[in-house]
């Protein structure tokens, strides 16, 4: 249970961080604005979610069919396909093979499924320098963390964070604009891309049909980092397959209004292999590692399968009035807000992370905005439901449930005893119910049913 006494416990610190809250509500309320913007220009949105949910729908139920098409054509255009069953495997496929090729330092763009499987650490215990070139990644590497968010991972972050940060690390000056530090960042980034062994990408679609790998993104730090290094390697989650070109097509612009409120993102790839005999630039040797990591565990299972239908958006985490308090670091996860909440027991445990379903007022807002549709709400109240059955809740809020349970079901039983009884009792806990900084109401000496009754008789 110390992930859930953690989690209380941060909750409140972050709540009661005033600095952290306005940066929050700042960058949420441009997110916000583009949003809106974004997704105002398609002349049926809903029927846009729907044709995207329908076609994820398609994907996951017959996944291994497609799983199995794409690695086909994927070595027919060269590429070398392994497989990870978890995240020891993952590490095992990666580092093997940057052994092999006597890489010394690997250049990485975004991905999410790499702070999953913590690469960058376990590239550091072999001696190897794992350079994320996305701007965001490269301020929270940086600063020592992980990422807050998704899609933006510096969002718990102002300018002048970043500046003080900076300055501190790399001795730019504290006055530095937006602009300045990220001509910085360019410029210190040029000489990895050129000396880098490897390049490492996540992959946002896997399209069935052709064997290629698709990757969207605003910086050409993803097109850098695959451009320059001989060998690219490519981390995927076995849930991003798509049938075809067609439908890339009109799910990247989806993804793009739904995570930055952009028409589309800046830079668009289609990776179709290692570099041709005709070709100059590109990787010699192209890796794709499909890794499950207990993403098949949710396949089996009645409703949590449509969790894989996730396209990594971040949409619901700007939605999530919880996640809006007390942001992504509260969570403990790789994966925090609402689909977080949802798929992160199923990849570790109900016992230790079960409880980050009841991180939800079941407001339904992360349901509206997603762009495949995903229930969310309703999974995370099946995520409840799991966790009380997986002895995910402390044995004195069940027993105290059942005894409520027993009270509550009965008239008699709820009038037995008096309010002044029930309020010595709440007074006798340890912590306040309500939190610290709310007081609990007292109860009333007389049931409402027993006042009715008096009343009744004094007419």
């Amino acid at each position: 249970m110390k992930n859930k006494k953690r989690f209380v416990i941060d909750s409140e610190i972050a709540a009661e961080n005033v600095d952290l809250r306005q940066k929050l509500k700042y960058n949420i309320r441009q997110y916000d604005n583009a949003f809106q913007s974004g997704i105002s220009r398609f002349a049926n949105h809903d029927a846009l979610r729907k044709r995207a949910s329908d076609l994820k729908d398609k994907v996951v139920s017959h996944l291994d069919d497609y799983l199995e098409e794409f690695e086909k054509n994927a070595l027919a255009n060269g590429s070398q396909v392994l497989w990870a069953r978890d995240k020891d495997e993952a590490i095992e496929l990666i580092t093997d093979i940057l052994l092999k090729e006597e890489v010394k330092l690997v250049v990485k763009s975004k991905s999410m499924l790499s702070e999953e499987i913590h690469l960058n650490e376990e590239l550091e215990k072999l001696g190897m320098v794992s350079q994320e070139t996305d701007l965001g990644e490269f301020i929270v590497q940086t600063a020592g963390e992980p990422p807050f968010h998704i899609v933006t991972p510096a969002m718990h972050k102002s300018k002048e964070d970043v500046a003080e940060l900076f300055h501190e690390h790399f001795n730019t000056p504290t006055q530095s604009t937006p602009v300045e530090l990220t001509n910085f960042v360019r410029e210190k980034l040029r000489i990895p891309y050129q000396e880098a062994g490897a390049g490492i990408t996540g992959a946002n679609f896997l399209i069935a049909e052709n064997g290629n790998v698709a990757l969207t993104e605003n910086e050409g730090n993803g097109v850098m980092s695959t451009s320059f290094p001989k060998t690219h390697i490519v981390i995927a989650g076995i849930e991003k397959i798509i049938p075809s070109m067609k439908d890339l097509g009109f799910i990247w612009p989806l993804l793009a209004g739904h995570g930055t409120g952009q028409k589309i993102s800046a830079y668009n790839t289609v990776f179709t292999g290692p570099k041709r005999k005709s070709e100059e630039d590109g990787p010699e040797k192209q890796f794709i590692i499909l890794i499950d990591n207990e993403r098949s565990s949710m396949l089996d299972t009645n409703e949590h399968w449509q969790a894989l239908k996730c396209i990594r958006c971040g949409a619901c985490l700007n939605a999530c009035p919880i996640y809006k308090v007390v942001g992504g670091y509260t969570y403990n996860t790789v994966y925090s807000g609402p689909i977080g909440s949802v798929i992160t027991p199923f990849m570790k445990n109900f016992a230790e992370f079960g409880h980050l379903s009841t991180a939800c007022t079941q407001c339904g807002k992360c349901d509206e905005v997603c762009p495949v549709m995903i229930p969310l709400p309703r999974l995370l109240l099946l995520n409840r439901k799991l966790t009380n059955e997986n002895g995910g809740n402390d044995w004195r809020w069940d027993t105290g449930m059942k005894f409520f349970e027993y009270i509550s079901s009965n008239r008699k039983r709820m009038d037995v005893t008096q309010g002044s009884l029930k309020n010595s009792a709440v007074s006798l806990t340890a912590k306040n119910l309500m939190g610290k900084n709310k007081s609990m109401p007292t109860f009333e000496e007389l049931s409402f049913s027993r006042q009715w009754k008096i009343k009744g008789k004094n007419g």
